[in-house]
């Protein structure tokens, strides 16, 4: 028997928001992307997300991502995600997550963070959560400059060949291992391990998960870290079982609502 491991997809699975998406508001003010950029990559990655598995969209979405990006300094992006980690990704981390990441690594199990995202925002998010492992997608870097291509996109059967990778080099028995995801583009992942389950599932995803009897488990409770330790203990992850993102950053989210106030009518 080889050591086992856990990987976790990232975004709605570890985090409650797309961490392709959460730096966007930086991004746009540090002129790294426009407002057309925003509702274009906001469109590219709801695609992704409704149909990630076929190969075509992934393909387009990496494509226009891989573009989108071209010409920016890597230590730029760098300086932005470490100046707003915090403010940004740590309220919305899972305390459900953290627990489960907390257990198999008490129980000796190495923890992978598994991400479309890009390298250098899903590691240091691993920092935050206390993990130095992941598999996440990587630029082409020129100069110091992202170049326009991909060098490995981490999305569909790409993180299982990113997986069995490892696997081999550590020993890792993949029929001992724990995977976690909440999106059907993520079946791959998923049906490599032997313990496959899912969280805060789509609906493809929950079909399948029903089929296979695979466990279902919703995240429900987003708290800073530094709170949750302080008011252990958490939410325990038992209670949340129910059954047996490129590397760019977008903020949708954000520009809803500055559009909103935009065009919110002044009163009289």
């Amino acid at each position: 028997m080889g050591r086992s491991a856990a990987f976790f997809d990232l975004d709605k699975t570890v985090i409650a928001k797309s961490s392709a998406l959460a730096f966007g508001r930086p991004f746009y003010r540090d002129g790294l992307i426009t407002r057309r950029d925003v509702v274009k990559s906001a469109y590219a990655q709801l695609m992704f997300r409704l149909g990630g598995t076929d190969a075509q969209t992934m393909a387009r979405t990496r494509d226009y991502l891989a573009a989108l990006c071209k010409g920016w300094q890597v230590e730029q992006v760098r300086q932005i995600v470490a100046e707003t980690l915090h403010e940004l990704i740590n309220p919305y981390v899972y305390a459900e997550a953290a627990a489960l990441i907390e257990e198999h690594q008490a129980a000796g199990r190495d923890v992978v963070l598994v991400s479309a995202s890009g390298e250098e925002m899903v590691r240091p998010i691993g920092v935050l959560l206390g993990v130095t492992d992941v598999i996440a997608t990587r630029m082409g870097v020129v100069d110091g400059r992202y170049s326009g291509e991909v060098e490995f996109y981490a999305a569909g059967s790409s993180k299982v060949d990113a997986v069995g990778e490892l696997a081999a080099e550590r020993g890792y028995d993949l029929a001992d291992s724990y995977a976690y995801s909440d999106s059907y583009s993520d079946r791959p992942l998923l049906e490599c391990v032997g313990h496959p389950s899912v969280v805060n599932p789509d609906r493809q995803l929950r079909r399948l998960a029903v089929e296979n009897s695979w466990p279902v488990l919703e995240f429900r409770h987003p708290i800073p870290l530094g709170r949750r330790l302080r008011e252990r203990p958490a939410v325990p992850v038992a209670a949340a079982a129910l059954g047996v993102g490129v590397g760019v950053a977008i903020g949708i989210a954000w520009y809803g609502r500055h559009r909103r106030t935009r065009t919110a009518p002044t009163p009289a």
